[in-house]
Protein backbone atom coordinates (compact mmCIF):
# COMPACT_ATOMS: atom_id res chain seq x y z
CA UNK A 1 0.00 0.00 0.00
CA UNK A 2 1.27 3.46 -0.88
CA UNK A 3 1.44 5.87 2.00
CA UNK A 4 1.75 9.62 1.83
CA UNK A 5 5.35 10.68 2.38
CA UNK A 6 5.86 13.22 5.14
CA UNK A 7 8.71 14.44 7.31
CA UNK A 8 8.19 14.90 11.01
CA UNK A 9 9.28 18.07 12.72
CA UNK A 10 6.09 19.48 14.23
CA UNK A 11 5.65 16.50 16.56
CA UNK A 12 8.90 17.08 18.41
CA UNK A 13 7.16 18.44 21.53
CA UNK A 14 5.04 15.25 21.85
CA UNK A 15 7.81 12.68 21.46
CA UNK A 16 10.01 10.96 24.04
CA UNK A 17 12.91 13.25 24.98
CA UNK A 18 15.33 10.66 26.29
CA UNK A 19 15.87 6.90 25.92
CA UNK A 20 14.11 4.62 28.38
CA UNK A 21 16.22 2.50 30.68
CA UNK A 22 16.93 -1.11 29.75
CA UNK A 23 14.93 -2.27 32.74
CA UNK A 24 11.83 -0.32 31.65
CA UNK A 25 12.12 -1.49 28.04
CA UNK A 26 12.45 -5.08 29.16
CA UNK A 27 9.89 -5.37 31.95
CA UNK A 28 7.41 -2.49 31.68
CA UNK A 29 3.88 -3.66 30.72
CA UNK A 30 3.20 -2.89 27.07
CA UNK A 31 0.41 -0.42 27.90
CA UNK A 32 2.77 1.64 30.07
CA UNK A 33 5.52 1.35 27.46
CA UNK A 34 3.23 2.77 24.75
CA UNK A 35 2.42 5.67 27.05
CA UNK A 36 6.08 6.35 27.89
CA UNK A 37 6.90 6.34 24.18
CA UNK A 38 4.19 8.95 23.55
CA UNK A 39 1.68 6.89 21.56
CA UNK A 40 -1.17 7.73 23.92
CA UNK A 41 -1.78 9.34 27.31
CA UNK A 42 -3.99 7.75 29.95
CA UNK A 43 -6.41 10.19 31.59
CA UNK A 44 -8.46 7.80 33.74
CA UNK A 45 -8.95 4.05 34.02
CA UNK A 46 -9.81 2.82 30.52
CA UNK A 47 -9.77 6.31 28.93
CA UNK A 48 -6.93 7.69 26.78
CA UNK A 49 -5.85 10.66 24.70
CA UNK A 50 -4.26 9.60 21.42
CA UNK A 51 -0.97 11.37 20.62
CA UNK A 52 0.58 12.04 17.17
CA UNK A 53 2.59 8.80 16.99
CA UNK A 54 -0.46 6.78 18.00
CA UNK A 55 -2.70 8.64 15.57
CA UNK A 56 -0.31 8.00 12.68
CA UNK A 57 -0.35 4.28 13.47
CA UNK A 58 -4.15 4.25 13.70
CA UNK A 59 -4.54 6.29 10.50
CA UNK A 60 -2.36 3.85 8.57
CA UNK A 61 -4.33 0.87 9.80
CA UNK A 62 -7.67 2.48 9.01
CA UNK A 63 -6.34 3.42 5.56
CA UNK A 64 -5.75 -0.30 4.89
CA UNK A 65 -9.29 -1.02 6.08
CA UNK A 66 -10.81 1.68 3.83
CA UNK A 67 -8.88 0.52 0.78
CA UNK A 68 -9.75 -3.15 1.20
CA UNK A 69 -13.45 -2.74 1.99
CA UNK A 70 -14.07 -0.23 -0.79
CA UNK A 71 -12.05 -2.12 -3.39
CA UNK A 72 -13.20 -5.66 -2.56
CA UNK A 73 -16.75 -5.11 -1.31
CA UNK A 74 -17.82 -1.76 -2.77
CA UNK A 75 -18.56 -0.66 0.79
CA UNK A 76 -20.11 2.73 1.56
CA UNK A 77 -18.57 4.83 4.32
CA UNK A 78 -20.85 6.50 6.88
CA UNK A 79 -20.45 8.01 10.33
CA UNK A 80 -23.27 7.32 12.77
CA UNK A 81 -24.03 9.32 15.88
CA UNK A 82 -22.43 8.20 19.13
CA UNK A 83 -25.75 8.81 20.91
CA UNK A 84 -28.41 6.15 20.42
CA UNK A 85 -32.02 6.45 21.71
CA UNK A 86 -33.33 3.98 24.29
CA UNK A 87 -36.34 3.16 22.11
CA UNK A 88 -34.20 1.31 19.56
CA UNK A 89 -32.50 -0.81 22.21
CA UNK A 90 -35.83 -1.54 23.88
CA UNK A 91 -37.13 -2.84 20.55
CA UNK A 92 -34.27 -5.38 20.34
CA UNK A 93 -34.36 -6.13 24.08
CA UNK A 94 -30.77 -4.98 24.59
CA UNK A 95 -31.25 -1.91 26.77
CA UNK A 96 -30.76 -3.80 30.03
CA UNK A 97 -27.05 -4.25 29.40
CA UNK A 98 -24.76 -3.39 32.29
CA UNK A 99 -21.93 -2.35 29.95
CA UNK A 100 -23.84 0.50 28.29
CA UNK A 101 -23.08 4.10 29.26
CA UNK A 102 -26.57 5.61 29.74
CA UNK A 103 -27.61 9.24 30.05
CA UNK A 104 -30.61 11.58 29.90
CA UNK A 105 -31.00 14.91 28.15
CA UNK A 106 -32.70 18.00 29.60
CA UNK A 107 -36.10 16.62 28.50
CA UNK A 108 -35.51 13.31 30.31
CA UNK A 109 -35.08 11.41 27.05
CA UNK A 110 -32.75 8.44 27.54
CA UNK A 111 -29.77 7.54 25.37
CA UNK A 112 -26.69 5.37 25.45
CA UNK A 113 -23.20 5.88 24.09
CA UNK A 114 -22.98 3.26 21.37
CA UNK A 115 -20.99 0.12 22.08
CA UNK A 116 -22.11 -1.29 18.73
CA UNK A 117 -24.51 0.02 16.09
CA UNK A 118 -26.82 -2.78 14.91
CA UNK A 119 -29.91 -0.88 16.09
CA UNK A 120 -28.92 2.46 14.59
CA UNK A 121 -27.78 1.15 11.21
CA UNK A 122 -30.96 -0.92 10.87
CA UNK A 123 -33.13 2.10 11.62
CA UNK A 124 -31.06 4.23 9.21
CA UNK A 125 -31.29 1.80 6.31
CA UNK A 126 -35.10 1.72 6.53
CA UNK A 127 -34.86 5.04 4.68
CA UNK A 128 -32.82 3.62 1.80
CA UNK A 129 -33.73 -0.07 1.39
CA UNK A 130 -37.25 -0.56 0.04
CA UNK A 131 -36.73 -3.03 -2.82
CA UNK A 132 -34.68 -6.15 -3.58
CA UNK A 133 -32.94 -3.97 -6.18
CA UNK A 134 -31.31 -1.97 -3.36
CA UNK A 135 -29.36 -5.03 -2.21
CA UNK A 136 -26.88 -6.52 -1.54
CA UNK A 137 -25.24 -3.58 0.19
CA UNK A 138 -22.40 -3.06 2.68
CA UNK A 139 -22.14 0.02 4.89
CA UNK A 140 -19.33 0.69 7.34
CA UNK A 141 -17.77 3.27 9.63
CA UNK A 142 -14.63 3.80 11.68
CA UNK A 143 -15.19 5.63 14.93
CA UNK A 144 -15.29 5.62 18.70
CA UNK A 145 -17.31 3.13 20.70
CA UNK A 146 -17.98 3.05 24.44
CA UNK A 147 -18.25 0.22 26.93
CA UNK A 148 -18.58 0.57 30.69
CA UNK A 149 -15.92 -2.02 31.47
CA UNK A 150 -16.08 -3.01 35.12
CA UNK A 151 -12.32 -3.69 35.20
CA UNK A 152 -10.50 -1.88 32.36
CA UNK A 153 -7.03 -3.34 31.90
CA UNK A 154 -4.06 -3.75 29.59
CA UNK A 155 -4.32 -0.24 28.19
CA UNK A 156 -6.03 -0.17 24.80
CA UNK A 157 -6.77 -3.91 24.91
CA UNK A 158 -9.75 -3.48 27.21
CA UNK A 159 -10.71 0.17 27.41
CA UNK A 160 -13.93 2.10 28.06
CA UNK A 161 -13.49 4.20 24.94
CA UNK A 162 -11.99 2.63 21.83
CA UNK A 163 -11.82 2.95 18.05
CA UNK A 164 -13.59 0.31 16.02
CA UNK A 165 -14.45 -0.45 12.41
CA UNK A 166 -17.98 -1.79 12.24
CA UNK A 167 -19.61 -2.86 8.98
CA UNK A 168 -23.15 -4.06 8.21
CA UNK A 169 -24.42 -6.05 5.24
CA UNK A 170 -27.95 -6.20 3.83
CA UNK A 171 -29.28 -8.91 1.51
CA UNK A 172 -32.63 -10.01 0.15
CA UNK A 173 -32.17 -13.76 0.69
CA UNK A 174 -30.09 -16.33 2.54
CA UNK A 175 -27.89 -17.06 -0.48
CA UNK A 176 -26.81 -13.43 -0.92
CA UNK A 177 -26.43 -12.97 2.84
CA UNK A 178 -24.10 -15.96 3.08
CA UNK A 179 -22.06 -14.81 0.08
CA UNK A 180 -21.64 -11.34 1.58
CA UNK A 181 -20.61 -12.89 4.89
CA UNK A 182 -17.99 -14.99 3.13
CA UNK A 183 -16.76 -12.08 0.97
CA UNK A 184 -16.28 -9.73 3.93
CA UNK A 185 -14.44 -12.45 5.85
CA UNK A 186 -12.08 -12.86 2.87
CA UNK A 187 -11.43 -9.12 3.03
CA UNK A 188 -10.70 -9.36 6.75
CA UNK A 189 -8.05 -11.98 6.02
CA UNK A 190 -6.50 -9.67 3.40
CA UNK A 191 -6.44 -6.81 5.89
CA UNK A 192 -4.51 -8.85 8.42
CA UNK A 193 -2.25 -10.34 5.75
CA UNK A 194 -1.18 -6.82 4.81
CA UNK A 195 -0.09 -6.34 8.42
CA UNK A 196 2.01 -9.54 8.06
CA UNK A 197 1.00 -10.77 11.50
CA UNK A 198 -0.11 -14.38 12.22
CA UNK A 199 -3.84 -13.84 12.73
CA UNK A 200 -5.92 -17.04 13.02
CA UNK A 201 -9.56 -17.41 11.94
CA UNK A 202 -11.74 -19.39 14.37
CA UNK A 203 -15.38 -20.53 14.55
CA UNK A 204 -17.03 -18.69 17.42
CA UNK A 205 -20.15 -18.30 19.50
CA UNK A 206 -22.51 -15.50 18.44
CA UNK A 207 -23.13 -14.43 22.04
CA UNK A 208 -25.41 -11.46 22.71
CA UNK A 209 -25.00 -10.02 19.19
CA UNK A 210 -26.88 -13.02 17.77
CA UNK A 211 -27.09 -14.84 14.45
CA UNK A 212 -26.43 -18.41 13.40
CA UNK A 213 -22.85 -18.06 12.15
CA UNK A 214 -19.91 -16.30 13.73
CA UNK A 215 -16.16 -16.08 13.10
CA UNK A 216 -13.49 -14.53 15.33
CA UNK A 217 -9.96 -13.47 14.38
CA UNK A 218 -7.28 -14.10 16.98
CA UNK A 219 -3.66 -13.11 17.37
CA UNK A 220 -1.83 -15.97 19.15
CA UNK A 221 -0.07 -14.54 22.15
CA UNK A 222 1.30 -16.01 25.35
CA UNK A 223 -0.64 -14.39 28.16
CA UNK A 224 -3.63 -13.58 25.95
CA UNK A 225 -7.04 -13.53 27.64
CA UNK A 226 -8.73 -15.82 25.08
CA UNK A 227 -8.16 -19.44 24.08
CA UNK A 228 -8.44 -21.03 20.65
CA UNK A 229 -8.31 -24.76 19.96
CA UNK A 230 -7.06 -26.22 16.68
CA UNK A 231 -7.25 -29.79 15.43
CA UNK A 232 -3.90 -31.34 14.49
CA UNK A 233 -5.40 -33.74 11.95
CA UNK A 234 -4.43 -32.74 8.39
CA UNK A 235 -7.84 -33.60 7.04
CA UNK A 236 -9.56 -31.34 9.57
CA UNK A 237 -7.43 -28.45 10.88
CA UNK A 238 -10.60 -26.99 12.40
CA UNK A 239 -10.05 -23.95 14.64
CA UNK A 240 -12.60 -22.71 17.18
CA UNK A 241 -12.77 -20.64 20.33
CA UNK A 242 -13.08 -22.50 23.61
CA UNK A 243 -16.73 -21.34 23.77
CA UNK A 244 -17.47 -23.04 20.45
CA UNK A 245 -15.08 -26.02 20.30
CA UNK A 246 -16.44 -29.50 20.88
CA UNK A 247 -14.12 -32.12 22.36
CA UNK A 248 -14.37 -35.66 23.68
CA UNK A 249 -12.11 -37.44 26.16
CA UNK A 250 -9.45 -39.77 24.79
CA UNK A 251 -11.16 -42.53 26.81
CA UNK A 252 -14.83 -42.10 27.69
CA UNK A 253 -16.21 -42.71 31.17
CA UNK A 254 -12.87 -42.85 32.97
CA UNK A 255 -13.52 -40.06 35.47
CA UNK A 256 -14.35 -41.36 38.95
CA UNK A 257 -13.83 -38.18 40.98
CA UNK A 258 -16.29 -35.59 42.29
CA UNK A 259 -19.08 -34.53 39.95
CA UNK A 260 -20.58 -31.05 39.69
CA UNK A 261 -24.16 -30.39 38.69
CA UNK A 262 -25.77 -27.37 37.09
CA UNK A 263 -29.56 -27.14 36.90
CA UNK A 264 -31.65 -25.67 34.13
CA UNK A 265 -35.32 -25.58 33.14
CA UNK A 266 -37.16 -26.19 29.91
CA UNK A 267 -38.81 -23.22 28.28
CA UNK A 268 -42.14 -24.04 29.93
CA UNK A 269 -40.47 -24.79 33.31
CA UNK A 270 -42.01 -28.27 33.54
CA UNK A 271 -38.74 -30.15 33.04
CA UNK A 272 -35.79 -29.92 35.41
CA UNK A 273 -32.56 -30.47 33.47
CA UNK A 274 -29.59 -31.72 35.50
CA UNK A 275 -26.22 -31.34 33.81
CA UNK A 276 -23.53 -33.56 35.41
CA UNK A 277 -19.84 -33.06 34.62
CA UNK A 278 -16.36 -33.44 36.23
CA UNK A 279 -15.89 -30.98 39.09
CA UNK A 280 -12.62 -29.53 37.71
CA UNK A 281 -14.19 -28.74 34.33
CA UNK A 282 -16.38 -25.79 33.33
CA UNK A 283 -19.82 -26.25 31.83
CA UNK A 284 -20.20 -24.92 28.26
CA UNK A 285 -23.73 -23.57 27.90
CA UNK A 286 -23.62 -23.69 24.12
CA UNK A 287 -22.97 -27.44 24.23
CA UNK A 288 -25.36 -27.94 27.13
CA UNK A 289 -28.18 -26.35 25.17
CA UNK A 290 -27.44 -28.49 22.09
CA UNK A 291 -27.43 -31.69 24.17
CA UNK A 292 -31.20 -31.62 24.80
CA UNK A 293 -34.05 -31.71 22.30
CA UNK A 294 -36.28 -29.28 24.19
CA UNK A 295 -35.66 -25.56 24.28
CA UNK A 296 -34.17 -24.42 27.57
CA UNK A 297 -34.79 -21.16 29.38
CA UNK A 298 -31.52 -19.36 28.67
CA UNK A 299 -32.49 -16.45 30.91
CA UNK A 300 -31.74 -18.71 33.90
CA UNK A 301 -28.16 -19.38 32.82
CA UNK A 302 -26.69 -17.23 35.59
CA UNK A 303 -29.17 -18.29 38.27
CA UNK A 304 -27.94 -20.42 41.16
CA UNK A 305 -28.94 -24.06 41.50
CA UNK A 306 -31.08 -23.24 44.53
CA UNK A 307 -32.90 -20.46 42.69
CA UNK A 308 -33.75 -22.85 39.85
CA UNK A 309 -34.94 -25.59 42.23
CA UNK A 310 -37.14 -23.09 44.08
CA UNK A 311 -38.61 -21.80 40.83
CA UNK A 312 -39.27 -25.36 39.60
CA UNK A 313 -41.07 -26.35 42.80
CA UNK A 314 -43.05 -23.13 43.13
CA UNK A 315 -44.36 -23.29 39.56
CA UNK A 316 -45.15 -27.03 39.65
CA UNK A 317 -47.24 -27.88 42.69
CA UNK A 318 -48.27 -31.26 41.26
CA UNK A 319 -45.03 -33.16 40.53
CA UNK A 320 -47.05 -35.76 38.59
CA UNK A 321 -46.85 -33.55 35.54
CA UNK A 322 -43.15 -32.70 35.74
CA UNK A 323 -40.10 -34.38 34.28
CA UNK A 324 -36.45 -34.65 35.24
CA UNK A 325 -33.84 -35.00 32.52
CA UNK A 326 -30.31 -36.00 33.53
CA UNK A 327 -27.56 -35.10 31.03
CA UNK A 328 -24.32 -37.02 31.65
CA UNK A 329 -21.04 -35.68 30.31
CA UNK A 330 -19.13 -38.42 28.46
CA UNK A 331 -16.20 -38.21 30.89
CA UNK A 332 -18.09 -39.49 33.94
CA UNK A 333 -19.54 -42.90 34.78
CA UNK A 334 -21.72 -44.62 37.38
CA UNK A 335 -18.75 -44.91 39.77
CA UNK A 336 -18.20 -41.15 39.81
CA UNK A 337 -19.03 -39.30 43.03
CA UNK A 338 -22.39 -37.63 42.34
CA UNK A 339 -23.96 -34.90 44.54
CA UNK A 340 -27.24 -35.54 46.33
CA UNK A 341 -30.43 -35.04 44.33
CA UNK A 342 -32.27 -31.98 45.75
CA UNK A 343 -35.92 -33.00 45.29
CA UNK A 344 -37.74 -34.99 47.99
CA UNK A 345 -40.95 -35.62 46.06
CA UNK A 346 -40.65 -37.00 42.54
CA UNK A 347 -41.66 -39.94 40.37
CA UNK A 348 -38.86 -42.14 39.06
CA UNK A 349 -40.94 -42.94 35.97
CA UNK A 350 -40.65 -39.27 35.01
CA UNK A 351 -36.84 -39.44 34.80
CA UNK A 352 -35.01 -39.43 31.49
CA UNK A 353 -31.28 -39.58 30.80
CA UNK A 354 -28.92 -38.57 27.99
CA UNK A 355 -25.47 -40.17 27.94
CA UNK A 356 -22.30 -39.80 25.88
CA UNK A 357 -22.49 -36.07 25.21
CA UNK A 358 -19.87 -33.39 25.85
CA UNK A 359 -21.10 -30.40 27.84
CA UNK A 360 -17.84 -28.90 29.15
CA UNK A 361 -15.44 -26.34 27.69
CA UNK A 362 -12.87 -28.05 25.48
CA UNK A 363 -9.22 -28.30 26.49
CA UNK A 364 -6.05 -29.21 24.63
CA UNK A 365 -5.18 -32.88 24.23
CA UNK A 366 -8.75 -34.14 23.88
CA UNK A 367 -10.32 -35.57 20.71
CA UNK A 368 -11.61 -33.03 18.18
CA UNK A 369 -15.41 -33.17 18.06
CA UNK A 370 -15.37 -31.93 14.47
CA UNK A 371 -13.59 -34.92 12.92
CA UNK A 372 -13.30 -37.38 15.86
CA UNK A 373 -9.76 -38.20 14.71
CA UNK A 374 -7.31 -35.46 15.60
CA UNK A 375 -6.35 -34.02 18.96
CA UNK A 376 -6.99 -30.41 19.95
CA UNK A 377 -4.10 -28.04 20.58
CA UNK A 378 -4.74 -25.10 22.89
CA UNK A 379 -3.31 -21.62 22.21
CA UNK A 380 -3.69 -18.41 24.22
CA UNK A 381 -4.66 -15.44 22.08
CA UNK A 382 -6.21 -11.99 21.80
CA UNK A 383 -9.43 -11.52 19.84
CA UNK A 384 -9.01 -8.67 17.33
CA UNK A 385 -12.07 -9.00 15.05
CA UNK A 386 -15.48 -10.68 14.93
CA UNK A 387 -18.07 -11.28 12.20
CA UNK A 388 -21.72 -12.38 12.47
CA UNK A 389 -24.30 -13.67 10.01
CA UNK A 390 -27.30 -12.15 11.78
CA UNK A 391 -30.26 -13.29 9.72
CA UNK A 392 -33.32 -11.26 10.79
CA UNK A 393 -32.38 -10.76 14.46
CA UNK A 394 -32.45 -6.95 14.07
CA UNK A 395 -34.49 -6.43 10.89
CA UNK A 396 -37.47 -8.21 12.48
CA UNK A 397 -37.96 -6.14 15.69
CA UNK A 398 -37.05 -2.92 13.86
CA UNK A 399 -39.18 -3.73 10.78
CA UNK A 400 -36.52 -3.42 8.07
CA UNK A 401 -38.53 -4.81 5.15
CA UNK A 402 -38.43 -4.70 1.35
CA UNK A 403 -40.50 -5.52 -1.71
CA UNK A 404 -39.37 -8.65 -3.53
CA UNK A 405 -39.71 -9.60 -7.21
CA UNK A 406 -43.24 -10.86 -6.61
CA UNK A 407 -44.29 -7.50 -5.16
CA UNK A 408 -44.41 -8.91 -1.64
CA UNK A 409 -43.59 -5.90 0.55
CA UNK A 410 -43.41 -7.78 3.83
CA UNK A 411 -40.04 -9.50 3.34
CA UNK A 412 -37.41 -9.07 6.06
CA UNK A 413 -33.86 -8.05 5.16
CA UNK A 414 -31.07 -10.53 5.97
CA UNK A 415 -28.24 -8.79 7.80
CA UNK A 416 -24.63 -9.35 8.81
CA UNK A 417 -22.28 -7.34 11.01
CA UNK A 418 -18.49 -7.21 11.09
CA UNK A 419 -16.11 -5.55 13.52
CA UNK A 420 -12.39 -4.89 13.81
CA UNK A 421 -11.11 -3.38 17.05
CA UNK A 422 -8.72 -0.81 15.60
CA UNK A 423 -7.07 0.31 18.84
CA UNK A 424 -7.20 -3.28 20.09
CA UNK A 425 -5.27 -4.47 17.03
CA UNK A 426 -2.65 -1.76 17.57
CA UNK A 427 -2.23 -2.74 21.23
CA UNK A 428 -2.12 -6.45 20.33
CA UNK A 429 0.61 -5.96 17.74
CA UNK A 430 2.63 -3.93 20.22
CA UNK A 431 2.25 -6.75 22.76
CA UNK A 432 3.21 -9.41 20.20
CA UNK A 433 6.22 -7.73 18.61
CA UNK A 434 7.90 -5.93 21.52
CA UNK A 435 11.23 -7.17 22.82
CA UNK A 436 13.81 -6.16 25.41
CA UNK A 437 14.62 -3.03 23.38
CA UNK A 438 11.11 -1.67 22.84
CA UNK A 439 8.46 -1.86 20.11
CA UNK A 440 8.72 -3.36 16.61
CA UNK A 441 5.98 -2.18 14.24
CA UNK A 442 5.16 -3.75 10.86
CA UNK A 443 6.04 -1.16 8.24
CA UNK A 444 2.41 -1.02 7.08
CA UNK A 445 1.31 0.67 10.33
CA UNK A 446 4.58 2.02 11.74
CA UNK A 447 4.19 5.74 12.55
CA UNK A 448 7.34 6.28 10.52
CA UNK A 449 8.82 3.74 8.12
CA UNK A 450 12.35 5.01 8.57
CA UNK A 451 14.23 7.44 10.77
CA UNK A 452 17.33 9.33 9.67
CA UNK A 453 19.73 10.26 12.46
CA UNK A 454 23.08 12.00 12.76
CA UNK A 455 25.16 14.03 15.17
CA UNK A 456 23.34 17.13 16.52
CA UNK A 457 23.09 19.80 13.83
CA UNK A 458 25.39 22.79 14.16
CA UNK A 459 28.34 20.94 15.70
CA UNK A 460 29.76 19.58 12.49
CA UNK A 461 28.92 21.42 9.29
CA UNK A 462 30.21 18.60 7.09
CA UNK A 463 27.92 16.12 8.85
CA UNK A 464 25.03 18.55 8.44
CA UNK A 465 25.62 18.70 4.69
CA UNK A 466 25.80 14.93 4.40
CA UNK A 467 22.71 14.55 6.53
CA UNK A 468 20.80 16.99 4.31
CA UNK A 469 21.88 15.06 1.22
CA UNK A 470 20.44 11.83 2.59
CA UNK A 471 17.21 13.51 3.72
CA UNK A 472 16.80 15.09 0.28
CA UNK A 473 17.03 11.66 -1.37
CA UNK A 474 13.82 10.66 0.42
CA UNK A 475 12.22 14.06 0.28
CA UNK A 476 12.82 14.76 -3.39
CA UNK A 477 10.03 14.49 -5.93
CA UNK A 478 12.00 11.86 -7.85
CA UNK A 479 11.99 9.50 -4.86
CA UNK A 480 9.85 6.42 -5.51
CA UNK A 481 9.38 5.71 -1.82
CA UNK A 482 5.98 6.61 -0.39
CA UNK A 483 6.88 6.27 3.26
CA UNK A 484 6.82 8.52 6.30
CA UNK A 485 10.29 9.65 7.37
CA UNK A 486 11.32 10.75 10.84
CA UNK A 487 14.33 13.05 10.93
CA UNK A 488 16.35 13.40 14.16
CA UNK A 489 13.76 12.68 16.85
CA UNK A 490 15.43 15.00 19.36
CA UNK A 491 17.27 17.81 17.58
CA UNK A 492 19.56 18.54 20.51
CA UNK A 493 20.33 14.97 21.59
CA UNK A 494 23.34 12.83 20.77
CA UNK A 495 23.50 10.38 17.90
CA UNK A 496 23.23 7.45 20.31
CA UNK A 497 20.14 8.92 21.95
CA UNK A 498 18.32 9.30 18.64
CA UNK A 499 19.26 5.78 17.57
CA UNK A 500 17.94 4.40 20.87
CA UNK A 501 14.74 6.41 20.58
CA UNK A 502 14.19 5.17 17.02
CA UNK A 503 14.69 1.56 18.03
CA UNK A 504 12.49 1.74 21.14
CA UNK A 505 9.65 3.43 19.23
CA UNK A 506 9.66 0.53 16.79
CA UNK A 507 10.57 2.41 13.60
CA UNK A 508 11.46 -0.41 11.15
CA UNK A 509 14.65 1.11 9.70
CA UNK A 510 17.18 3.55 11.16
CA UNK A 511 19.56 5.29 8.74
CA UNK A 512 22.71 6.55 10.44
CA UNK A 513 24.69 9.36 8.81
CA UNK A 514 28.16 9.75 10.28
CA UNK A 515 31.57 11.17 9.44
CA UNK A 516 33.65 8.02 9.50
CA UNK A 517 31.51 5.95 7.16
CA UNK A 518 30.70 8.65 4.59
CA UNK A 519 30.03 8.44 1.61
CA UNK A 520 28.39 5.27 2.90
CA UNK A 521 25.54 5.22 5.43
CA UNK A 522 24.40 2.54 7.84
CA UNK A 523 20.91 1.05 7.90
CA UNK A 524 19.90 -0.81 11.04
CA UNK A 525 16.94 -3.16 10.55
CA UNK A 526 14.71 -2.97 13.60
CA UNK A 527 11.51 -4.41 12.10
CA UNK A 528 10.52 -8.06 12.31
CA UNK A 529 10.12 -10.30 9.26
CA UNK A 530 6.86 -12.26 9.55
CA UNK A 531 6.79 -13.57 6.00
CA UNK A 532 9.21 -15.98 4.31
CA UNK A 533 12.35 -15.18 6.28
CA UNK A 534 14.37 -17.62 4.15
CA UNK A 535 13.54 -15.77 0.94
CA UNK A 536 13.86 -12.05 1.70
CA UNK A 537 13.70 -9.58 -1.16
CA UNK A 538 17.00 -7.95 -0.28
CA UNK A 539 18.77 -11.34 -0.18
CA UNK A 540 17.61 -12.06 -3.73
CA UNK A 541 19.09 -8.80 -5.03
CA UNK A 542 22.17 -8.58 -2.82
CA UNK A 543 24.61 -10.69 -4.94
CA UNK A 544 24.08 -8.65 -8.09
CA UNK A 545 24.04 -5.24 -6.36
CA UNK A 546 26.77 -5.79 -3.76
CA UNK A 547 29.71 -4.26 -5.65
CA UNK A 548 27.85 -1.49 -7.45
CA UNK A 549 26.22 -0.26 -4.23
CA UNK A 550 29.29 -0.83 -2.01
CA UNK A 551 26.87 -2.89 -0.01
CA UNK A 552 28.01 -4.76 3.10
CA UNK A 553 25.88 -6.68 5.56
CA UNK A 554 26.74 -7.28 9.21
CA UNK A 555 24.67 -9.69 11.29
CA UNK A 556 23.58 -8.48 14.70
CA UNK A 557 24.74 -10.01 17.96
CA UNK A 558 22.14 -11.37 20.43
CA UNK A 559 22.37 -8.15 22.46
CA UNK A 560 21.84 -5.76 19.53
CA UNK A 561 18.42 -4.11 19.19
CA UNK A 562 18.37 -4.70 15.42
CA UNK A 563 18.35 -7.76 13.16
CA UNK A 564 21.24 -6.77 10.94
CA UNK A 565 23.12 -3.72 9.71
CA UNK A 566 23.49 -2.74 6.05
CA UNK A 567 26.31 -0.42 4.99
CA UNK A 568 25.67 1.06 1.56
CA UNK A 569 26.63 4.02 -0.62
CA UNK A 570 24.36 6.96 0.18
CA UNK A 571 23.60 7.32 -3.54
CA UNK A 572 21.81 3.96 -3.51
CA UNK A 573 20.29 4.07 -0.03
CA UNK A 574 16.70 4.60 -1.26
CA UNK A 575 16.83 1.46 -3.40
CA UNK A 576 18.20 -0.67 -0.57
CA UNK A 577 15.65 0.80 1.86
CA UNK A 578 12.87 -0.09 -0.58
CA UNK A 579 14.10 -3.70 -0.77
CA UNK A 580 14.34 -3.98 3.00
CA UNK A 581 10.89 -2.52 3.67
CA UNK A 582 9.17 -5.12 1.47
CA UNK A 583 9.88 -7.84 4.04
CA UNK A 584 9.06 -5.90 7.21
Amino acid sequence: MLMQRCFSRSFSTILPRAPLSKQILKSEPTAELLERLCFFKKTQSGIFHMLPAGMKTIDKFTSIIHNKLQKNNDASLVSLSSLSPKSLWDATDRWNNSELFKLKDSKKNEYCLVATCEEDITELMKNYITSYKDMPALVYQVGKKYRDELRPRSGLLRAREFIMMDAYSFASDEKDATKMFEDVNKTFLEIFQELKIPVVRASADSGDIGGDQSIEYHLPLVGGESTILSCNHNGCNHVATDEKALSYPVEEGQYTGDVSVKYGLSEDHTTLICYYFPKERQINWNLAKLSVDDDIDCSLRDSSNQEIIDLFQNENEDMMFTKVLRVMDSRINSRSNFPDFPLKNYLKNNFGQIDGVSIVTAIGGEICGQCNEGNLESTKSIEVAHTFNLGTKYSNPLALKFMDQDNNSDRLVKMGCYGIGVTRVIASIAELTRDAHGLRWPVSIAPWGISIVSMPQGKNSETDKNYSKVVSLFKGTDSKLNIDVMTNINKTASLGTNISLSHSMGIPLTIIVGNKSWPNVEIEVRGERWGNVDNCKWEEMYPQLKEAYQWEVKKASPTDPYQEKHIVSHEHVTHVVNLLLQDL
